[in-house]
Protein backbone atom coordinates (compact mmCIF):
# COMPACT_ATOMS: atom_id res chain seq x y z
CA UNK A 1 0.00 0.00 0.00
CA UNK A 2 0.84 3.39 -0.73
CA UNK A 3 2.39 5.03 2.74
CA UNK A 4 1.15 8.31 2.68
CA UNK A 5 -2.21 5.79 2.62
CA UNK A 6 -1.77 3.98 5.32
CA UNK A 7 -0.84 6.33 7.67
CA UNK A 8 -3.82 7.79 6.79
CA UNK A 9 -5.68 4.74 7.59
CA UNK A 10 -4.16 4.81 10.75
CA UNK A 11 -5.22 8.06 11.32
CA UNK A 12 -8.66 7.44 10.39
CA UNK A 13 -8.35 9.59 7.75
CA UNK A 14 -8.41 7.29 4.66
CA UNK A 15 -12.16 7.58 3.69
CA UNK A 16 -12.23 11.23 3.85
CA UNK A 17 -9.49 11.84 1.50
CA UNK A 18 -10.13 9.28 -0.77
CA UNK A 19 -13.98 10.71 -0.84
CA UNK A 20 -12.48 14.05 -1.15
CA UNK A 21 -10.62 13.43 -3.84
CA UNK A 22 -13.02 11.41 -5.84
CA UNK A 23 -15.78 14.24 -6.00
CA UNK A 24 -12.73 16.83 -6.95
CA UNK A 25 -11.81 14.41 -10.10
CA UNK A 26 -15.72 14.67 -10.54
CA UNK A 27 -16.16 18.26 -10.52
CA UNK A 28 -12.53 19.53 -12.24
CA UNK A 29 -14.34 19.98 -15.40
CA UNK A 30 -17.54 21.31 -14.25
CA UNK A 31 -17.91 25.21 -15.97
CA UNK A 32 -19.17 27.72 -14.28
CA UNK A 33 -20.58 31.49 -15.67
CA UNK A 34 -19.18 34.66 -14.88
CA UNK A 35 -21.99 35.73 -13.13
CA UNK A 36 -22.01 32.32 -10.98
CA UNK A 37 -18.22 32.77 -9.65
CA UNK A 38 -19.03 36.62 -8.78
CA UNK A 39 -21.57 35.46 -6.77
CA UNK A 40 -19.98 33.09 -5.34
CA UNK A 41 -17.24 34.84 -4.45
CA UNK A 42 -19.69 37.76 -3.37
CA UNK A 43 -21.13 35.93 -0.88
CA UNK A 44 -17.60 33.88 0.53
CA UNK A 45 -16.64 37.39 1.06
CA UNK A 46 -19.20 38.55 3.30
CA UNK A 47 -20.02 35.37 4.91
CA UNK A 48 -16.45 36.14 6.22
CA UNK A 49 -16.25 39.54 6.51
CA UNK A 50 -13.60 39.53 3.33
CA UNK A 51 -13.56 43.57 2.36
CA UNK A 52 -9.93 43.51 0.13
CA UNK A 53 -7.38 41.81 -1.66
CA UNK A 54 -5.52 42.22 1.92
CA UNK A 55 -8.27 40.64 3.77
CA UNK A 56 -8.57 37.75 1.61
CA UNK A 57 -4.55 37.14 1.15
CA UNK A 58 -4.55 36.89 5.01
CA UNK A 59 -7.71 34.76 5.37
CA UNK A 60 -5.56 32.59 3.19
CA UNK A 61 -2.42 32.81 4.80
CA UNK A 62 -3.87 32.04 8.27
CA UNK A 63 -5.52 28.70 6.49
CA UNK A 64 -1.73 27.41 4.90
CA UNK A 65 -3.27 27.89 1.62
CA UNK A 66 -2.67 29.46 -1.67
CA UNK A 67 -5.61 32.22 -2.83
CA UNK A 68 -6.07 30.42 -5.96
CA UNK A 69 -6.56 27.10 -3.99
CA UNK A 70 -8.90 29.11 -1.34
CA UNK A 71 -10.84 29.70 -4.70
CA UNK A 72 -11.25 26.39 -5.84
CA UNK A 73 -12.32 25.61 -2.15
CA UNK A 74 -14.93 28.68 -2.92
CA UNK A 75 -16.37 27.12 -6.12
CA UNK A 76 -16.10 24.05 -4.69
CA UNK A 77 -20.10 23.47 -3.85
CA UNK A 78 -21.32 25.21 -6.77
CA UNK A 79 -19.75 23.19 -8.69
CA UNK A 80 -20.95 19.88 -6.97
CA UNK A 81 -24.37 21.22 -7.25
CA UNK A 82 -24.20 21.72 -11.15
CA UNK A 83 -22.53 18.18 -11.50
CA UNK A 84 -25.42 16.78 -9.68
CA UNK A 85 -27.80 18.21 -11.80
CA UNK A 86 -26.08 18.06 -14.84
CA UNK A 87 -26.01 13.70 -13.63
CA UNK A 88 -28.88 13.05 -11.41
CA UNK A 89 -31.61 15.17 -12.17
CA UNK A 90 -33.32 13.18 -14.65
CA UNK A 91 -33.61 10.63 -11.44
CA UNK A 92 -34.55 13.14 -8.94
CA UNK A 93 -38.16 12.53 -9.25
CA UNK A 94 -38.28 8.89 -9.13
CA UNK A 95 -36.34 9.08 -5.90
CA UNK A 96 -38.51 11.71 -4.02
CA UNK A 97 -41.72 9.15 -4.77
CA UNK A 98 -39.39 6.32 -2.87
CA UNK A 99 -38.80 8.92 -0.29
CA UNK A 100 -41.73 11.14 0.16
CA UNK A 101 -43.32 9.64 3.16
CA UNK A 102 -40.12 10.26 4.93
CA UNK A 103 -39.59 13.86 3.65
CA UNK A 104 -43.12 14.78 4.65
CA UNK A 105 -42.87 17.52 7.39
CA UNK A 106 -45.12 17.56 10.84
CA UNK A 107 -45.58 19.46 13.76
CA UNK A 108 -46.62 17.21 16.72
CA UNK A 109 -47.39 17.21 20.33
CA UNK A 110 -45.63 15.04 22.25
CA UNK A 111 -45.50 13.50 26.46
CA UNK A 112 -42.94 10.60 27.06
CA UNK A 113 -43.45 8.65 30.15
CA UNK A 114 -41.93 6.05 31.88
CA UNK A 115 -44.78 5.22 34.10
CA UNK A 116 -47.74 3.90 31.76
CA UNK A 117 -50.86 4.66 34.69
CA UNK A 118 -49.69 8.22 34.68
CA UNK A 119 -49.57 8.09 30.75
CA UNK A 120 -53.03 6.63 30.85
CA UNK A 121 -54.09 8.94 33.19
CA UNK A 122 -52.72 11.96 31.67
CA UNK A 123 -53.90 10.93 28.31
CA UNK A 124 -57.64 10.71 29.72
CA UNK A 125 -57.23 14.68 31.15
CA UNK A 126 -56.38 15.81 27.82
CA UNK A 127 -58.71 13.38 26.00
CA UNK A 128 -61.73 15.11 27.97
CA UNK A 129 -60.53 18.43 28.03
CA UNK A 130 -59.69 18.75 31.77
CA UNK A 131 -56.21 19.91 31.16
CA UNK A 132 -54.41 21.12 28.12
CA UNK A 133 -51.59 19.08 26.30
CA UNK A 134 -49.26 21.75 27.14
CA UNK A 135 -49.60 22.45 30.61
CA UNK A 136 -49.03 18.87 31.47
CA UNK A 137 -46.23 18.15 28.97
CA UNK A 138 -44.21 21.20 30.76
CA UNK A 139 -45.43 19.36 34.41
CA UNK A 140 -44.84 16.06 33.24
CA UNK A 141 -42.84 14.91 29.98
CA UNK A 142 -39.66 13.29 30.92
CA UNK A 143 -38.38 14.46 27.73
CA UNK A 144 -36.38 17.28 26.27
CA UNK A 145 -40.05 18.27 24.86
CA UNK A 146 -40.89 19.21 28.61
CA UNK A 147 -38.75 22.32 27.58
CA UNK A 148 -41.15 23.69 24.34
CA UNK A 149 -44.38 22.51 26.42
CA UNK A 150 -44.63 19.33 24.33
CA UNK A 151 -44.45 21.07 20.78
CA UNK A 152 -42.17 19.08 18.02
CA UNK A 153 -41.45 20.77 14.71
CA UNK A 154 -41.93 21.50 12.28
CA UNK A 155 -39.47 18.15 11.61
CA UNK A 156 -38.92 15.72 8.73
CA UNK A 157 -41.22 13.14 9.62
CA UNK A 158 -38.09 10.47 9.03
CA UNK A 159 -36.52 12.14 12.02
CA UNK A 160 -39.40 10.12 14.34
CA UNK A 161 -39.05 6.69 15.49
CA UNK A 162 -40.26 4.44 13.16
CA UNK A 163 -43.06 3.24 14.82
CA UNK A 164 -44.04 7.54 15.72
CA UNK A 165 -43.88 7.64 12.21
CA UNK A 166 -45.96 5.02 11.37
CA UNK A 167 -48.80 6.65 13.96
CA UNK A 168 -48.07 10.14 12.99
CA UNK A 169 -48.58 9.15 9.32
CA UNK A 170 -52.11 7.93 9.72
CA UNK A 171 -53.45 10.37 12.72
CA UNK A 172 -55.88 12.80 12.42
CA UNK A 173 -54.58 16.26 13.47
CA UNK A 174 -56.06 17.51 16.43
CA UNK A 175 -56.63 14.19 18.23
CA UNK A 176 -54.75 13.13 20.63
CA UNK A 177 -53.85 9.40 20.54
CA UNK A 178 -53.89 6.43 22.95
CA UNK A 179 -50.84 5.67 24.93
CA UNK A 180 -48.30 3.51 22.88
CA UNK A 181 -45.01 2.27 23.64
CA UNK A 182 -42.02 2.55 21.90
CA UNK A 183 -38.92 1.13 23.67
CA UNK A 184 -38.66 2.16 27.38
CA UNK A 185 -41.38 5.27 26.86
CA UNK A 186 -44.82 5.60 27.04
CA UNK A 187 -45.88 8.44 24.11
CA UNK A 188 -48.98 10.90 24.33
CA UNK A 189 -49.08 12.29 20.45
CA UNK A 190 -51.46 14.59 19.15
CA UNK A 191 -50.53 15.70 15.43
CA UNK A 192 -51.16 19.47 15.26
CA UNK A 193 -49.91 19.68 11.34
CA UNK A 194 -49.48 17.32 8.55
CA UNK A 195 -47.33 19.47 5.21
CA UNK A 196 -46.68 16.80 2.07
CA UNK A 197 -43.65 17.20 0.75
CA UNK A 198 -43.57 18.50 -2.94
CA UNK A 199 -40.82 17.86 -5.70
CA UNK A 200 -39.80 21.38 -6.23
CA UNK A 201 -36.59 22.99 -7.15
CA UNK A 202 -35.08 22.48 -3.49
CA UNK A 203 -36.38 19.09 -3.25
CA UNK A 204 -34.91 18.10 -7.20
CA UNK A 205 -31.61 19.20 -5.90
CA UNK A 206 -31.40 17.84 -2.50
CA UNK A 207 -32.06 14.20 -4.63
CA UNK A 208 -29.93 14.60 -6.85
CA UNK A 209 -27.66 15.11 -4.20
CA UNK A 210 -28.57 12.33 -2.57
CA UNK A 211 -28.05 10.32 -5.68
CA UNK A 212 -24.96 11.72 -6.11
CA UNK A 213 -23.23 10.87 -2.86
CA UNK A 214 -24.99 7.30 -3.41
CA UNK A 215 -22.44 6.70 -6.38
CA UNK A 216 -19.83 8.56 -4.75
CA UNK A 217 -20.50 5.57 -1.84
CA UNK A 218 -19.97 2.72 -4.34
CA UNK A 219 -17.35 4.00 -5.91
CA UNK A 220 -15.21 4.43 -2.72
CA UNK A 221 -16.16 0.81 -1.97
CA UNK A 222 -14.53 -0.63 -4.83
CA UNK A 223 -11.99 1.51 -4.49
CA UNK A 224 -11.21 0.27 -0.28
CA UNK A 225 -12.08 -3.45 -1.80
CA UNK A 226 -8.92 -2.69 -3.83
CA UNK A 227 -6.75 -1.37 -1.12
CA UNK A 228 -7.96 -4.10 2.19
CA UNK A 229 -6.19 -6.79 1.40
CA UNK A 230 -2.81 -4.66 1.66
CA UNK A 231 -3.62 -2.79 4.40
CA UNK A 232 -4.83 -5.37 6.29
CA UNK A 233 -1.14 -7.21 5.43
CA UNK A 234 0.92 -3.94 6.71
CA UNK A 235 2.85 -4.47 9.17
Amino acid sequence: MNATFAELAQLGLLLPYLKTRLVSGQIENVQLSEDEVMQARAMFAREHQIQSEADLEAFAAARLVRVADLDAQVLRPLRVMKLCRDQFSAKAEARFLERKSQLDVVVYSLLRLRDAGLARELYLQIAAGESGFADLAAAHAEGPEKQTHGIIGPVPLSQAHPVLADRLRTADSGVVLEPFQVLDWWLIVRLEQYTPATFDQATADAMSRELFEQWVDEQLELTLAELRPSLVSSP
